[in-house]
C-alpha cells in the first residue's frame, strides 16, 4: 500500500484527481504540496491529532485536498451533506466537536446561521470571499509545502444520512499510526483484494464525496497510485460517455443509477464502448433482482455488491457469480461471521429471519449517544447496522429490510422490501416507498407511495393497476392496501430512501 506522498515522489506529474465536467486536475505532486499546506494550517489553528474538523463542499478538488490534509495530520474529518439546512449543518458541526469548519464559497450564505450556532468554531471559506479573515486560501498560501513534523493517520468521522432518525456520528478510537495505514481496514480487502485495483486503475466516482462509500473508495484508488475521476453530479448518459472517454476500469453506483442507465434508449446505451470496465461496485441500497439481472445481461458479470455501513463493523461481498447462484444475496462476510438473532437475542438457524449482526470483533461508537451505541451491540465485538435478514446454509446473507421498517399486521411480520422491488420494475414507476400505516383492526397495513415516470398521470385507475400488478405476483398480505402518488420521493444523493419522512406523515 502506498500513500499519495510516495506517488508524488516517483510520479509527480501523474494525475491523481480529475473533475469530469470542468476537466480541472490535481497531480500527485500538487496533492502532496497542497495537503501539506492545509495540514500546517490545521496545526497553526491548534487542531491536534485526534481532534475534529468539519467540511462542507460540493464535489471539487478543494475538498479532496482537505480530506488528505486531515488524513496525514491525524485529524478526524466530518464531511457534511450540501443538501442539509443551516440548522442541520450547525447541529453536526457542534455534535462532532469540530474546532474548524471549512466550507465552499457556494454555501457562504449559510455563514450567519452557522456562526451564531457555533461561536467557538473557527470558520473559513474556500475561494470567493472578500473577507481575508475568512479566506482559507489566503490563510494557507504561505505555509510550508513539506510535511508537518508529527504526521499520523487521520480518518473520517461521518454522519449517517438520518434515514431512520437524527444523523449520528460514527467514531473509532484514535491511535497514532503511519499515514499509509488504511482506515477502515476492510477497504483494502474490498478494493485491492476483491476488485484488484492498482496504480493502473481509473476509478470513476459519480456520487457525492461527502458519503462514506464514494469518499473512501475514491481515496483508495489514489492510495493505490491510480486515478480518480469525480463527476460533479450524476447523469446516466454522461457517465457512459466518461467510461469510454477515460477508459474507466472501476466505478461505484447505487441501484437508482442502474435504473436510470437501463432506462436510457437502447441506441444510446449501445453507442458507448464500455469494454475497459473491470468492476462495478454497488451498495448503499437494496437492488431489485430484475434490475440486477438486466445489468448483468448488459454489462456482463463484473458487478460486485457489498453490504456495509459507515460504522465499518463488517462487510459482506457478493460477486456476480455468487449472485447468479444465490439471487438476492449480498454475499458472505469477509471479516468474522454473521449472527442472526430473534428479538430475545437468541441465535437463529440458517434460513430463519431475524436481526443481523456482524461478529467481527470491530468496535465503534455513536458520538455522544451511549444508549444508541449500546443498542447496536449484541455483545462485545458483535454489532448491527439495524437490518433484518437471514443466512443460508452456505453462509450467504439475504437482507429483507431495515428492522425499523418491519410492518406488523395482525401479529404477522411483513418486510416491505420485496414489494418495493416488485413495484420498482413496473415500467410506469420511477420510484417507490412501501411502509406500514395505522390500521385500527390489524395494527398496521401496507401502504405504497409512488413516483410515476414522466408523462404518466396519477389516478385511482393507475393505483388499482399497480395493486393488481402486486396481487398477481405476491401474497395478498404483502400487497399494498392503498397507493398514493408524489411528484418526487425523498432520497439522499447516494440513493438511500428517507422513508422516515414519508412514514412520519401518516403516523402523525
Amino acid at each position: 500500500m502506498k500513500h499519495p506522498s510516495h506517488s508524488a515522489k516517483i510520479a509527480p506529474d501523474k494525475i491523481a484527481y480529475e473533475m469530469a465536467g470542468s476537466g480541472e486536475t490535481l497531480s500527485f505532486a500538487q496533492l502532496d504540496s497542497r495537503s501539506n499546506q492545509a495540514a500546517h494550517g490545521f496545526r497553526k489553528l491548534g487542531v491536534k491529532p485526534g481532534e475534529n474538523i468539519a467540511l462542507l463542499f460540493e464535489n471539487c478538488l478543494d475538498f479532496v485536498v482537505l480530506t488528505w490534509a486531515a488524513q496525514r495530520s491525524g485529524v478526524f474529518y466530518t464531511a457534511i451533506s450540501c443538501h442539509l439546512t443551516a440548522d442541520e449543518i450547525s447541529y453536526i458541526v457542534g455534535d462532532c466537536s469540530a474546532k474548524v469548519l471549512v466550507l465552499s464559497c457556494k454555501y457562504a450564505e449559510l455563514l450567519p446561521v452557522i456562526q451564531g450556532a457555533c461561536p467557538e468554531v473557527r470558520i473559513f471559506v474556500s475561494r470567493g470571499t472578500d473577507d481575508p479573515e475568512l479566506d482559507w486560501d489566503v490563510f494557507t498560501r504561505s505555509l510550508p509545502t513539506g510535511p508537518i513534523s508529527d504526521e499520523t493517520v487521520g480518518t473520517d468521522l461521518l454522519y449517517s444520512s438520518g434515514t431512520t432518525g437524527r444523523p449520528k456520528g460514527v467514531v473509532r478510537e484514535f491511535t497514532r499510526q503511519p499515514i499509509d495505514t488504511v482506515i477502515p481496514p476492510l477497504m483494502t480487502v474490498l478494493c485491492e483484494t476483491m476488485a484488484h485495483m492498482d496504480d493502473q486503475s481509473v476509478y470513476l466516482s459519480p456520487a457525492p464525496l461527502y458519503h462514506a462509500a464514494p469518499l473512501r473508495t475514491s481515496m483508495m484508488a489514489v492510495m493505490l497510485g491510480g486515478k480518480s475521476i469525480v463527476m460533479e453530479r450524476f447523469d446516466a448518459g454522461e457517465m457512459l460517455h466518461l467510461i469510454e472517454k477515460h477508459q474507466v476500469t472501476h466505478t461505484q453506483v447505487v441501484p437508482t443509477m442502474f435504473v436510470r442507465m437501463l432506462r436510457l434508449p437502447l441506441a444510446e446505451r449501445e453507442a458507448y464502448d464500455l469494454s475497459s470496465l473491470e468492476v462495478i461496485f454497488h451498495a448503499a441500497a437494496p437492488c431489485p433482482q430484475e434490475i440486477k439481472r438486466q445489468m448483468l445481461d448488459w454489462i456482463g458479470p463484473i458487478l460486485i455488491e457489498y453490504y456495509a455501513g459507515s460504522e465499518a463493523n463488517g462487510v459482506t461481498v457478493s460477486t456476480s457469480e455468487d449472485w447468479l447462484k444465490y439471487p438476492g444475496t449480498v454475499g458472505r462476510s469477509l471479516i468474522g461471521g454473521i449472527v442472526v438473532v430473534d428479538k430475545n437475542g437468541d441465535e437463529l438457524p440458517a434460513g430463519e429471519i431475524g436481526d443481523v449482526y456482524f461478529d467481527s470483533g470491530i468496535e465503534f461508537s455513536y458520538r455522544a449517544d451511549p444508549d444508541k451505541t449500546a443498542k447496536a451491540y449484541l455483545r462485545q465485538g458483535c454489532s448491527t447496522l439495524g437490518d433484518v435478514g437471514y443466512v443460508n446454509k452456505e453462509g450467504f446473507l439475504f437482507l429483507t429490510d431495515r428492522a425499523s421498517y418491519t410492518i406488523i399486521s395482525g401479529g404477522v411480520n411483513i418486510y416491505p422490501q420485496e414489494t418495493e422491488d416488485l413495484l420498482a420494475c413496473h415500467p410506469d414507476v420511477a420510484d417507490v416507498a412501501v411502509f406500514g400505516v395505522p390500521n385500527e383492526e390489524m395494527g398496521e397495513e401496507v401502504k405504497a407511495v409512488v413516483q410515476l415516470e414522466e408523462g404518466v398521470d396519477p389516478s385511482p385507475a393507475k393505483a388499482e393497476e399497480l395493486m393488481e400488478f402486486c396481487r398477481s405476483r405476491l401474497s395478498r398480505i404483502k400487497t399494498p392496501k392503498s397507493i398514493d402518488f408524489r411528484q418526487k420521493l425523498p432520497r439522499t444523493p447516494t440513493g438511500k430512501l428517507t422513508k422516515r419522512k414519508l412514514k412520519d406523515e401518516y403516523w402523525r
